[in-house]
């Protein structure tokens, strides 16, 4: 028994970590595409929700296929399943990609993460009690790091640009707003269901609304490869491999690995497309992290 548990642990490990990974090098692969393509977070986020929809529906449907029909059966659920869609990962997927357009990959992944932050001010209130001093210096560094970022140390200048900054913080909201719209459906129908219907609801509206089967630029054979980097790796399989990790560990452990994810955004970025981080930068890319651990750690 110790064995298997030691197995199913170290499994968990694995699964959670190749989740931050690859939604770190999906970030990267976002802004090489910003960058060399000039494509647009709208299309980029069309295409890729409504794509991965498929792949993670198409991978459930034999195995899940009662509970794909059930959660449409009724009303209720379905209403939360939309509303999870648009008002969760679509959020959070838009926004995070904009904050990427306007910023960098290291930098709209760090902002990502104080969705932690969020998340605990958010209960604090709801639940009526006071924070705990965890919390409170939680706060304070997570507004620490923002301001350093975006500044630079000078608080008479905006380094970070505007959009930036706000698309950054969106997407951190975006994750908080899909974790709660998620979770009873999540414990009814289970992870991948409600995930894969909800990207295809959310990817199909969008790439409606933005005309995304009229592709905005000339794609190229890399371009193409990058894109089904982000697609598959980055969401598909991330998405997959994460949820597997929670299911092995559990979310707390599993949350402190995907904190891998702001670090692989972050040398890969620095690695691959030069993107320059002075000191300042990392010191509040390090505040918001500790404020992740900090505030997992509290739970």
């Amino acid at each position: 028994m110790p064995i298997l548990k030691c197995k199913t642990h170290l499994r968990g490990i694995l699964f959670a970590s190749a989740g931050g990974i690859g939604w770190g090098l999906s970030g990267v692969c976002g802004q090489y595409l910003f960058m060399t393509y000039h494509l647009n977070s709208a299309w980029l986020t069309a295409v890729r929700m409504v794509f991965a929809g498929f792949i993670l529906t198409g991978m459930s449907f034999p195995r899940q296929k009662q509970n794909m029909i059930g959660i449409l059966k009724e009303p209720k659920d379905t209403l939360q399943l939309i509303a999870f869609s648009i008002a969760g990962l679509l959020l959070c997927q838009y926004a995070y990609l904009s904050a990427i357009q306007y910023s960098n990959s290291g930098t709209a992944t760090v902002l990502q993460s104080l969705n932690v932050v969020i998340m605990a001010v958010f209960l604090t209130f709801k639940g009526r009690v006071l924070p705990e001093k965890v919390q409170i210096l939680s706060t304070v560094l997570a507004l620490a790091g923002v301001g350093l970022i975006a500044t630079n140390g000078n608080l008479h200048s905006m380094v970070l640009s505007s959009q930036g900054l706000f698309w950054g913080i969106m997407s951190a909201l975006g994750v908080v707003v899909y974790t709660l719209l998620s979770q009873r459906i999540v414990e009814k129908w289970g992870n991948q269901v409600v995930t894969g219907l909800g990207m295809l609801i959310g990817g199909s509206l969008f790439f409606a609304v933005t005309r995304a089967w009229e592709i905005p630029v000339s794609l190229d054979a890399e371009a193409l490869a990058v894109l089904a980097v982000i697609i598959l790796l980055g969401t598909a399989a991330a998405f997959t491999f994460y949820l597997q990790g929670v299911r092995d560990i559990g979310p707390v452990k599993a949350t402190l690995i995907v904190c891998l994810e702001p670090v692989v955004a972050t040398v890969v970025s620095a690695l691959w497309l030069h993107t320059r981080f002075n000191t300042i930068d990392i010191l509040g890319f390090c505040c918001i992290l500790a404020t992740v651990f900090l505030s997992v750690k509290s739970r």
